[in-house]
């Protein structure tokens, strides 16, 4: 992995190339194939505004980007508790950081996966919706039919989604005639008894979060039960085209007052499950122009790729032209496409681009950390298997964590 201080330094470079003589020479090797540009320190910054501002623990949600390296730089940054979603993730994050506290979040699990995690990994926090989970739960952490007494057992209950860009609201989640019944009888298994809840996916109001902690003081109240822990889950949103969100310190002031008015423990703890806003600014892709037909352009990454949300479900992410000098034509909508044989390969957008944009042109696509490198494949021979990683210490192309701006930026950087 080499490092360079923009991405017009990759655009104009040879890959493997970490010092070179003039942008004339590299004008002439520039890069094929997609290169993902990193920026550890946006995601260590995003994570000390975690671990400093939210007035709780903050777990990193791992799906959002399992990248060893990113894991580590969270780590070094002061994340200490993963959100893991499968014995997969819990394989990974046990073996990258064997000081992290792991809690198994997925409210259907395995029962071999429960008993690994626990027995091997030393995993003792688990979500669960239903009584059957439960018992699960129970039975795969049994030692010669004893039960663990170590358990933190978080219930999840089913909130609404419609503050939220993604919805979360139908697959998991206790219905409010299941939920009394479910905290007493894991109440009686738990060490720690707690609540979580998802808001969704990009959460443009704190409102999602006050009206899933009355969805909370309401189960707690009619089950009297005594809760140890409130886990508020993820949502947290990024910046995007059209997606200006207010700031995180209105979340968190907005669920810190909910927390407070809860009848819960003194001592209970506030948790929460940050992953496209820890990681969202750690990563852009730089691609190439193949081909353009009017207003479409033809580009070396798309839906099976890094650009799965762009194409499945009409993400707007930032984009800019990479070219010196710089276009003075107007910009226009673009939508894209893939490289691979499908017509579902097409991002409808609008992209907005400079006008001129040709073949042979590359393009900034920003804000993909989060979801962009997981939902990578290798389909039609593309993707994966030709990946490249760089580390650039510019700034993303939007930010909620008061970076400069790239324009007051590039005024201070060497460019290669």
């Amino acid at each position: 992995m080499h490092k360079h201080h923009r991405a017009l330094g990759l655009a104009t470079a040879p890959i493997g190339t970490a010092v070179v003589s003039g942008a004339a020479e590299i004008a002439k090797l520039k890069p094929v194939q997609p290169v993902t540009l990193l920026r550890p320190h946006a995601a260590q910054r995003a994570a000390r505004f975690f671990t400093e501002k939210f007035p709780g623990r903050s777990l990193y949600a791992v799906k959002a980007n399992p990248s060893p390296d990113l894991l580590e730089v969270l780590w070094d940054a002061g994340v200490t508790h993963y959100d893991v979603a499968s014995i997969g993730e819990v394989r990974l994050v046990a073996g990258t950081l064997p000081g992290a506290t792991l809690c198994f979040m997925h409210p259907v699990k395995a029962e071999e996966a429960i008993a690994e995690a626990y027995f091997q990994h030393g995993v003792r926090t688990f979500s669960l919706d239903t009584l059957e989970e439960l018992e699960k739960i129970v039975a795969a952490t049994s030692t010669n039919g004893v039960a663990a007494s170590d358990l933190n057992l978080l219930v999840r209950l089913r909130v609404s989604s419609e503050h939220a860009k993604l919805s979360l609201a139908s697959k998991f989640g206790a219905a409010p005639d299941e939920l009394k019944s479910l905290l007493m009888a894991t109440r009686q298994a738990a060490d720690a008894l707690g609540l979580c809840f998802h808001v969704g996916s990009q959460a443009m109001s704190p409102a999602a979060y006050a009206e899933a902690m009355s969805r909370v003081r309401d189960a707690i109240v009619e089950a009297a039960v005594t809760v140890d822990i409130v886990d508020v889950g993820g949502g947290f949103p990024s910046a995007y085209p059209g997606m200006e969100p207010p700031a995180l310190e209105t979340y968190f002031a907005v669920i810190h007052e909910a927390f407070e008015k809860l009848p819960i423990s003194y001592s209970a703890e506030l948790w929460c499950e940050p992953g496209r806003a820890l990681c969202a600014e750690y990563a852009s892709v730089l691609v190439r122009v193949e081909k353009r037909r009017g207003d479409e352009l033809y580009i070396n990454d798309g839906a099976y790729g890094t650009l799965f949300d762009a194409a499945h479900i009409g993400w707007r992410f930032p984009v800019e032209l990479v070219r010196e000098p710089e276009s003075d034509v107007r910009d226009m909508g673009f939508s894209f496409y893939g490289p691979t044989c499908d017509d579902l390969d097409h991002m409808v957008g609008p992209f907005e681009l400079p006008g001129d944009v040709q073949a042979g042109d590359y393009i900034e696509i920003g804000m993909l950390g989060a979801y962009g490198s997981a939902m990578r494949t290798g389909f039609n021979g593309f993707g994966s298997a030709t990946a490249t990683s760089v580390i650039v210490t510019d700034e993303p192309m939007a930010s909620l964590y008061g970076a400069p701006s790239r324009e007051a930026n590039r005024s201070n950087v060497v460019q290669l």
